[in-house]
């Protein structure tokens, strides 16, 4: 009995070189190489993974040429099929290689990648049975075929055929062209006797016309007419390089006709502007805001909808509709509208059943009625979870944060308070940083889950009352002692009068500091911001002047975006993490923060007076408004 260690022994060796390695990796090919036998599987796997840590050794070229070297045997269909994945010169080399049989080539063909089965097109010695899967398959030879050749041979009797005839060519030379006479004059040029004794052809096959691109810029112009020997003897030097450049246009012509469908003329015209783009779809439309006069009819919407929607008239009563479900019953009594559906007529975008939202609107001092503003949104719109999937993963990953550092922080105050025993002093001072380091840690974490919470309206801002006008001057008078020894201040002008937010005032103080000291932190030595606070309307609007260093930057609200080495920040993610975060409280309370050239702007809505009352249902003014 015989037992075949072979493999065995040169696995158990390691290549502790590059020539030890290329020394296994033969000697691995040529035990892997041989027909499939009875073996241990786990064997074979080990050598196939030691090929691969092998190939990390071993360069591709190297690799290449060890697989084309003609001293192994190349008998296994798992090796051909495990090369034809690796790199094209070393599958290449391997199918040149492999020595299988018909129906073991039948069987591998189809289960290599489509790139091996090209390198297959270069044998000329593989089976029958191969050769019909290639064909099956539709790996054939993707070289440019050769132009085809004139129907009607030149007679030997002719002597001007004879000296058309195209000479033998050399290898590596490029194909001459066979320069027919009427590609060389205009005029008929006289005909020797032989040639009139010679038969002429057919009428039946009539001398094809010359194309424009098969003329040589080495034949001479048609007057002076030129001597048949001159006129279709070129000289090699002035021919050989046009002459192969037009075979080349040739060929590619040839194989571009070769491709056309059957179905396509190859000349098929195309029609004027037919390759120009279409225009993209306009996207979907899911919400927009509008506004009405005391009529009902729409007199403001957002930009990309107002001319569609400019005019509508809502207050019009609408059929086989109940009063909960009319617009102009809400609208006869100056109620709000929650959740109300409502169809919508006209241009393709705002087409179809709608979801309104608004509120009347009074005049400040008379409280007349001057219409409605609110949102439409779209009925049966998906709705996309994807956000708020995201941002439930984030929260359940900030949930498994928190559980180490608030040990982490626990610990440190039990050492930096001495609970069980006196501590060194250094190591108090080590556990107090390390617990401050913890505490800002979690107040990062608070600020992505609020963001989080924030963007895809999971959270609401508390209500309240406060004044911004009086935040916003008490912070600023804050920042000046820190911008001061830089030479930096706030150019500030704040309305006399009080500004009331719908906000509880721990609300609108945490937005205030956090774009206040987000810009302070951006300020550069001896720069002046400039800032103004002014109600505009049913709003309050805060207009700051950017710093240098954002003014700069493309998206304000990115998150790369750093404020620089200032010790001052509103956050640990940098300023424009914290603008984000600005700009998601803001429109949370039904404002926005926007950046206008060089200016942020914060807009936000200011609360109604309570001494401002809206009119009675029954005012006798209700109709006019």
């Amino acid at each position: 009995m015989h037992f075949d260690d072979r493999l065995a022994t040169v696995l158990r060796h390691r290549a502790t070189g590059e020539r030890a390695a290329k020394t296994q990796f033969r000697q691995l090919l040529d035990l892997l190489g041989e027909r499939p036998q009875a073996g241990d599987p786990a064997l074979k796997a080990a050598a196939y993974l030691r090929l691969i840590a092998l190939a990390e050794v071993i360069s591709v070229p190297d690799r290449a040429a060890i697989v084309g070297e003609n001293g192994w045997r190349f008998r296994n269909p798992e090796l051909v099929r495990w090369f034809g994945e690796a790199h094209p010169s070393i599958a290449g080399a391997a199918l040149y290689r492999a020595q299988l049989t018909d129906a073991e080539w039948a069987e591998l063909i189809p289960r290599l990648p489509i790139r091996a089965r090209g390198f297959l097109r270069h044998r000329r010695d593989l089976p029958a049975g191969a050769l019909r899967v290639l064909d099956r398959l539709g790996v054939a030879d993707r070289a440019l075929p050769m132009p085809a050749a004139s129907p009607a041979a030149p007679s030997e009797a002719d002597p001007e055929a004879q000296d058309t005839a195209t000479p033998p060519v050399a290898p590596g030379e490029p194909e001459p062209l066979v320069l027919r006479p009427a590609m060389l004059r205009d005029d008929p040029e006289p005909v020797s006797e032989d040639a009139k004794a010679a038969p002429s052809p057919p009428d039946t096959e009539p001398e094809p016309e010359p194309e424009p691109t098969q003329l040589s810029p080495a034949a001479p112009p048609p007057a002076p007419k030129p001597t048949p020997s001159a006129s279709r003897t070129p000289t090699p030097a002035s021919t050989a390089q046009p002459d192969g450049i037009r075979a080349l246009v040739e060929r590619i012509e040839s194989f571009r006709k070769a491709r056309v469908p059957a179905s396509q003329p190859a000349e098929a015209p195309t029609l004027p502007m037919a390759e120009l783009e279409q225009a993209a779809p306009r996207r979907t439309l899911d919400n927009f805001a509008f506004g009405t006069n005391a009529e009902g009819r729409i007199d403001w919407a957002d930009p990309q909808v107002a001319p569609m929607l400019v005019g509508i008239d809502l207050a019009h009563k609408r059929e086989k509709a109940t009063p909960e479900e009319d617009f102009a019953t809400a609208f006869l009594n100056r109620q709000p509208l929650r959740a109300l559906p409502i169809r919508l007529r006209g241009a393709e975008a705002i087409e179809g059943d709608w979801i309104v939202d608004a509120a009347p609107r009074f005049t400040r001092g008379e409280g007349r009625f001057y219409g409605y503003v609110g949102r439409f949104r779209r009925a049966i719109a998906e709705v996309d979870t994807r956000a708020q999937r995201g941002a439930d993963r984030l929260r359940q990953l900030l949930h498994e944060l928190r559980t180490p550092v608030n040990a982490m922080q626990g610990y440190a105050e039990v050492i930096q308070q001495q609970v069980f025993g006196p501590t060194p002093h250094e190591y108090r001072a080590l556990a107090a940083s390390i617990a401050g380091d913890s505490a800002r840690i979690l107040a990062g974490f608070d600020e992505l889950d609020r963001l989080a919470r924030l963007e895809t309206g999971a959270l609401d801002l508390e209500a309240g009352e406060s004044d911004l006008c009086a935040i916003v001057r008490a912070q600023i008078g804050q920042l000046q002692t820190v911008l001061g020894p830089r030479v930096a201040r706030f150019e500030a002008r704040i309305a006399d009068h009080p500004a009331p937010l719908p906000l509880a005032p721990n609300e609108a103080e945490m937005l205030g500091w956090r774009i206040l000291a987000t810009l302070a932190g951006a300020t550069g030595a001896g720069e002046t911001i400039g800032l103004e606070l002014a109600p505009d309307g049913d709003q309050i609007v805060l207009r700051a002047q950017l710093p240098t260093k954002l003014a700069g930057a493309e998206d304000v609200f990115a998150s790369d975006v750093r404020s620089g080495g200032s010790t001052l920040s509103s956050g640990i993610f940098g300023a424009g993490f914290s603008l984000r975060l600005a700009r998601a409280e803001a429109r949370a309370a039904g404002g926005d923060l926007v950046r206008e050239e060089e200016c942020l702007v914060l807009s936000l809505p200011l609360l109604t007076a309570s001494g401002s009352l809206p009119s009675p249902a029954d005012a006798t003014d209700r109709a006019a408004g």
